[in-house]
């Protein structure tokens, strides 16, 4: 066959393809009223246009490659009676629906919107309000979720779910959400080589952003806002946090970023503001914590073991109550060309170093850690007398923990 026939037969394949893709209209007056029904009559690849108005629906099953795309934000109230839409199909798109009203239970994770087994999906523009797990992925990959409201009522962490929740997903794309008022606002259990951007999750129970054994993910310019214990990652590999806002998570057990056992990780761009922890980290190794900005923290950072290679360069620490906490007399870990608010140090060849290296690890930290009630002593002279004398003859905190190229001038 010559090439002219080749292309006249694909563009034959192409049209006929086109053509039998059809668009079935849902409403409350027309002739399907239901969106089960139009699922039933739909072949593969058609649309259903679900027209405005409120459809008293639950279980729906969409099996079958579909579009289902809402005119003027339909509703669709899943009464409280289970789960809303289960999708087990590859190449399904939900786009402008008003899911309200999921089941809850003790036993089952009912979702407004699950996704089982199932690839390139488009999940996108969808308002979820009274759930009790918003956007489920269930083994499946390669798929998109985008520009979604999930706004849940949640009041306690027994009764109540998750806002976007990867389980063994690959490949997932979340770009654009806004999720508030549930347990956790995005939470990934073995979810590899997945995009999580500019989401905003805020006010949620427990944490913002929690994920665990994920690996080769990016996280990048989102926001993670008041939330319960802030954000938990843990048991995973090479990771990217970029841009990212950690603010005003506070708490006694909170803190803007909690690192368990994270390993050749970037952390970088970030910002942490008015958090009563800025980092906890435990047990991660091989981390770059890079042009980061520690501001107005309880502890902008704190160590607290076998946290090993660590490189911590051209950060900005400003106003936080403790810079540096440690808990051991053991350092591997660099510092480098920080800037420290706290710096009395000067500069006499003006290179914008400090002539003198910084110790940001207070002896007084070292006795809050042991002792948390001596707090109360913080603004007093003898804690500055101490303080100052470790400074001079470290005997508690690492000696080789310091840094000594201290910036004069906070990085921009």
């Amino acid at each position: 066959m010559n090439s002219a026939k080749l292309l006249l037969l694909t563009a034959y394949l192409l049209t006929g393809l086109t053509v039998s893709a059809r668009t079935i209209t849902v409403c409350n007056s027309c002739e399907i009223r239901t969106i089960k029904e139009g699922i039933a009559l739909a072949s593969d690849f058609d649309t259903l246009l679900i027209k405005k108005g409120t459809y008293n629906e639950y279980d729906i099953l969409i099996d079958k490659p579909l579009t289902l795309l809402g005119e003027g934000y339909p509703k669709i109230d899943g009464q409280r009676k289970g789960e809303i839409i289960r999708v087990t199909a590859d190449n399904v798109t939900l786009d402008g629906l008003f899911l309200v009203n999921v089941g809850t239970s003790y036993t089952r994770d009912y979702a407004a919107v699950r996704i089982v087994k199932s690839k390139n999906f488009l999940i996108k523009n969808l308002v979820l309000e009274k759930l009790f797990f918003g956007i489920y992925l269930e083994k499946s990959s390669h798929g998109q979720v985008l520009y979604n409201r999930i706004i849940g009522d949640a009041v306690n962490e027994h009764s109540s779910g998750n806002g976007i929740q990867l389980w063994y997903s690959q490949n997932v794309v979340i770009e654009d959400n806004y999720i508030t008022h549930v347990r956790d606002g995005i939470y990934l259990e073995f979810a590899n080589n997945c995009s999580i951007k500019r989401n905003t999750s805020t006010n949620n129970l427990r944490y913002g952003l929690h994920f665990m054994f994920s690996n080769d993910d990016l996280y990048e310019e989102n926001v993670f806002e008041n939330n319960g214990a802030g954000v938990a990652v843990m048991f995973s590999k090479r990771i990217k946090m970029l841009n990212n806002t950690f603010k005003k998570n506070w708490g006694t057990a909170s803190y803007g970023l909690l690192l368990k056992e994270i390993n050749d990780a970037e952390i970088v761009g970030n910002n942490f503001e008015k958090n009563t922890i800025g980092i906890s980290i435990e047990g991660s190794n091989r981390v770059t914590y890079r042009k980061n900005d520690f501001n107005n923290n309880g502890w902008a950072i704190k160590v607290r073991g076998a946290c090993y290679t660590n490189n911590f360069i051209k950060n900005n620490f400003l106003h936080n109550s403790f810079d540096v906490s440690y808990n051991s007399k053991i350092n591997d870990n660099q510092f480098d060309q920080n800037y420290w608010s706290k710096y009395t140090g000067y500069d006499l060849d003006k290179d914008g170093i400090g002539d003198v290296p910084y110790r940001p690890v207070k002896l007084f930290s070292y006795v809050v850690n042991r002792t948390p009630e001596t707090i109360i002593l913080m603004r007093s002279l003898f804690i500055d007398i101490i303080d100052f004398s470790e400074k001079v003859s470290p005997v508690f905190t690492p000696d080789n923990l310091l840094d000594p190229h201290p910036l004069m001038k906070r990085n921009r």
